[in-house]
């Protein structure tokens, strides 16, 4: 009689990494991501810290690491696609006023600690990083044990109830103000990062995940030197680097 090992699948969820590697490699060895388990990290992966171009290399690496796209790795796609060559004077003229203004604000969130990173890969790196940056896709949709979760950035700009997800803007994913104090979905559950649950609450030492009324904010402030923070779909474990 052959036994068969039932292999468990596990399914979670990180968002607003901001370049801390270290919290990162901690967070994929705590939960021993398995081939057969799925990780979404729900974008802002990138700036402020010192590793975002480490994370996004070794996240390539791994077919069920699922990345969202965030405002920060757009604001990078835009400014790096351009500036994979030396900054200087003359290729700033170049430049219209739009992609000034845009890249200087991409500087002061944290973009310029992105900026040096990446001009010190390979050059082959930073095709790499690049192209994986385009394959981050706007949102997702999946269901854990029967209960179904749409899965985002920031949140759902101009939401109505009749609008489908593929009919939201980008800037309406990726640059959202949720209002966590209604209900968007009666059936389906919205995860968000992108505002840290201290900011969400007005409480600068909250930082765990918050639960409440058909959200979950998983942004615990780790672009801020506080918790980055991982969520179990299957068994709602919360987890705290």
């Amino acid at each position: 009689m052959t036994i068969r090992n039932e292999v468990k699948m596990a399914t979670y969820v990180m968002s607003d990494i901001h370049g801390n590697y270290e919290k990162y490699i901690q967070a994929l060895k705590a939960i021993k991501l398995q081939n057969s388990d799925t990780l979404y990290v729900l974008g802002d992966v990138v700036d402020r810290g010192q590793g975002s171009c480490k994370i996004l290399l070794d996240m390539m690496c791994h077919f069920n690491i699922i990345p969202l796209l965030g405002n920060h790795e757009f604001m990078a796609m835009t400014v790096l696609s351009k500036l994979v060559e030396e900054i200087t004077e003359e290729s700033l003229i170049s430049f219209g006023q739009d992609f000034i203004t845009g890249m200087l604000s991409w500087f002061e969130n944290g973009g310029d600690v992105t900026l040096k990173e990446f001009k010190q890969l390979s050059l082959d790196d930073r095709q790499a990083v690049l192209e994986y940056l385009e394959e981050f896709e706007l949102y997702a949709e999946i269901t854990v044990n029967n209960q179904d979760y749409v899965l985002v950035h920031a949140g759902l700009e101009n939401f109505k109830k009749t609008k489908r997800l593929s009919d939201y803007k980008l800037s309406e994913i990726i640059w959202a103000e949720t209002d966590y104090d209604k209900v968007y979905f009666k059936d389906k559950i919205l995860i968000t990062g992108h505002k840290p649950v201290s900011a969400i609450l007005f409480d600068k030492s909250a930082d765990k995940i918050l639960k409440q009324n058909n959200h979950i904010a998983i942004d615990c402030g780790c672009g801020f030197n506080r918790n980055l923070a991982v969520l179990c779909l299957d068994t709602m474990e919360e987890m705290y680097f």
